[in-house]
């Protein structure tokens, strides 16, 4: 066990584990808080597993089927709930279940699979780029299941630094075209990820390095070997971990600082538990996105923010 900063109480754990395949690598990190999971889904009835189709082309910027099996591989047996698998790919959501094997999951496991996109949906407000507010569509799937797990993958980003488990959810979640309508600026993405993460939480977050992206991202950027899996209750945590493993500062990612800040979760890498690899002996500098100095641009005036009432 590590912790990252022995000196204050600890509030969240992270499970951080390097595989010879992928599969083991996130079952790996699975197993270490199994009891964890077999508790959280206690009583749960129906569960969502969304993966990441950025691109339903390119396996580099999706969520691998052998991530996806691990997790299954872990959740089902400690659960009688029903397992879906959905996804609301920014292409074709069954072009990327058909071109990344996904469709073999629904003989081996027995699973559903859900194009989001095309779900009936509940409505949310966000805000653009003058912080008013506006509605957008988030699926009815995703909102009514009482267990969601993220399967993401660890890659920088062209307009939010990094996206990990709580952006994959997020937007994932959004119906249709209504996911471009999010992009209101650095200022006001941030803060509608934030939004759509407090109003659809993820209950168990897993992250995927085993091969990263770097660079530009989340679609055109480079492989990094990495390895490594993570996984734990608090999305938050587990982001941060991951995104302090890719060289950057937790808090200098504008959701992250909100969903700390707001109480969604832990950023805060003094109070983070990690139970496996010792992320520090892991980390590396990832070459951030082309746009990263403008990124870094998304904080927003203190009055603004106690004028929009976000707790």
């Amino acid at each position: 066990m590590v912790v990252l900063n022995d000196r204050v109480m600890v509030s969240s754990r992270v499970a951080v584990v390097r595989g010879i395949t992928r599969y083991k690598a996130v079952r790996g990190a699975l197993e270490l808080i199994r009891d964890d999971i077999a508790e959280s889904l206690r009583g749960k009835r129906r569960i969502l597993v969304k993966p990441n189709f950025v691109s339903d082309r390119v396996q580099l910027a999706a969520t691998h089927v052998d991530a996806v099996r691990a997790i299954l591989d872990v959740v089902m047996p400690l659960s009688s709930g029903k397992v879906v698998v959905g996804e609301g790919s920014a292409c074709d959501t069954f072009t990327g279940y058909r071109n990344f094997g996904y469709l073999k999951l629904r003989d081996e496991y027995g699973v559903e699979l859900l194009d989001l996109n095309a779900d009936d949906y509940v409505e949310l407000e966000v805000f653009d780029r003058k912080f008013r507010k506006f509605n957008i569509r988030i699926s009815r799937t995703v909102y009514e299941c009482d267990y969601r797990i993220s399967a993401a993958v660890m890659k920088t980003h062209d307009s939010v630094i990094a996206t990990l488990s709580i952006k994959n959810m997020a937007v994932g979640s959004i119906v249709g075209h209504y996911k471009g309508r999010i992009h209101q600026g650095y200022q006001a993405i941030n803060l509608n990820i934030y939004r759509i993460a407090k109003f659809i939480p993820v209950h168990l977050a897993v992250v995927d390095g085993f091969k990263a992206m770097e660079g530009n991202g989340p679609v055109g950027g480079e492989a990094v070997d990495m390895g490594v899996a993570l996984a734990g209750l608090d999305p938050v945590a587990v982001d941060a971990v991951a995104a302090y493993m890719m060289g950057f500062d937790p808090m200098d990612i504008g959701y992250l600082y909100y969903c700390h800040r707001f109480g969604l979760g832990v950023a805060d890498l003094s109070r983070i538990e990690v139970v496996g690899e010792d992320p520090s002996r892991l980390r590396r500098k990832f070459k951030p996105h082309r746009g990263y100095d403008r990124q870094l641009n998304w904080r927003i005036p203190e009055d603004v923010l106690a004028r929009l009432n976000l707790e």
